[in-house]
């Protein structure tokens, strides 16, 4: 089991890594096949999208298949072939082809193992855990960053993509080979195991609409918005862009591993959760009311709200604290797709904001997108202040 959840997250590195590639290849897409930023917003939107749309067939093949196959052939089919596309694209249209196949191909992975989690370990540490995952995982947001920067220019961006297609059928032929599979839960005698009886549950309905907002602004920034930004803003280079979105990849590690233990140190889930994201708001109302406070200082601003935005692994210790075992790919599949879901919509939306806004000067498009991010993080955050407090 344990060789099997370290593959796990060396696929959920590569799903970090596909979910925040575009910023730093915004300027080459642009030169080379005429893409611009909200071409991009849209692509990255669409990778959210489809990767929340996966969340409820993912959940029902844990339950039925378990993680092995279905982590393995999803991730290898779609995954490869979205990498494939994308370092032969031509047009907008291919990258957004390729960015809905690799949101497939990354459904399954952290999915399977919360799966494993929340099956065979002790609930009292599935946030630990949960955030140890996305810790680890999120080395692929640090590879998508600086690293992804030097390879680009120093390969091509499409010689790169195309080994990391081949990367990607490597790790999905290694997943297939050491994933194993937990026993079969067995549902009590009378008991239903379809989503509508997850959604019958009272407590998940004020945990949701936070849950669909709170990751939007750090992946919609880390994602894509922190490349243009600097880029028309401050005049930034590619490398220069690879160091800011480094700066927060970082952030975001720190927060899912800061995250994690909190509800065991403090004895509460809910009030971490709450007072973290609001912070997050804050962060963004900050940036919206000086949008240009200097190079650094953007970067810092960015960084905290990485850093307050990495509280999803605790918010779905929160959720599947409420889930009977026998549904227990369900459920977290659907937080999952609340979650994700809400990046893929935000971010198509944010890019609507984006080019709404005025040009002139250059900060005031991003003025628009860090109060759009901001007035739904906090809107999320009223309605959670009314969540149950939950721990294990």
């Amino acid at each position: 089991m344990k060789i099997g959840l370290f593959f796990l997250v060396i696929g959920y590195l590569l799903s970090q890594f596909y979910r925040s590639f575009l910023a730093v290849l915004a300027g080459m897409l642009q030169s080379d096949i005429g893409v611009n930023a909200d071409d991009l917003a849209l692509s990255s939107g669409l990778w959210f999208l489809a990767f929340a749309l996966m969340q409820l067939p993912v959940g029902w093949a844990l339950d039925s298949f378990g993680p092995r196959r279905s982590t393995a052939l999803i991730l290898g089919i779609g995954g490869t072939g979205g990498a494939l596309v994308f370092g032969l694209a031509q047009n907008a249209m291919h990258v957004h082809v390729a960015m809905v196949l690799l949101g497939v191909g990354c459904a399954p992975v952290l999915m399977a193992s919360y799966y494993i989690f929340a099956r065979m370990y002790p609930p009292a540490i599935f946030a630990t855990l949960a955030g140890a995952v996305i810790g680890f995982g999120s080395l692929g947001n640090i590879l998508g960053a600086l690293p992804l920067a030097w390879a680009a220019e120093a390969f091509g961006w499409r010689e790169t993509l195309l080994a990391l297609a081949a990367g990607t059928a490597l790790i999905s032929g290694v997943l297939w080979r050491v994933i194993q599979d937990p026993p079969a839960a067995m549902a009590p005698e009378g008991a239903k195991g379809s989503l509508l009886d997850l959604l019958k549950i009272p407590a998940l309905w004020v945990i949701l609409p936070l849950l669909a907002v709170n990751y939007a602004p750090a992946a919609g920034l880390r994602g894509l918005w922190a490349g243009p930004y600097f880029t028309d803003v401050y005049g930034a280079s590619a490398t220069q862009v690879g160091q800011i979105t480094l700066l927060m990849a970082c952030a975001m590690i720190v927060g899912n591993f800061a995250y994690g233990p909190l509800d065991r140190l403090l004895g509460t889930r809910k009030w971490v959760i709450l007072a973290g994201n609001t912070l997050g708001g804050l962060c963004l109302l900050v940036l919206w009311l000086v949008p240009v406070p200097g190079f650094w200082t953007s970067a810092l601003m960015l960084a905290a709200i990485g850093l307050f935005g990495a509280s999803f692994p605790l918010m779905m210790a929160h959720g599947r604290s409420f889930f009977p075992p026998h549904l227990m790919g369900r459920g977290v599949t659907l937080l999952n797709l609340f979650s994700i879901g809400g990046v893929g919509v935000l971010q198509m939306l944010s890019g609507r904001m984006h080019s709404a806004a005025s040009p002139v000067p250059p900060e005031a498009a991003y003025q628009a997108v860090f109060l759009f991010f901001a007035l739904f993080l906090l809107a999320g955050c009223a309605i959670f202040a009314f969540a149950k407090d939950r721990t294990d």
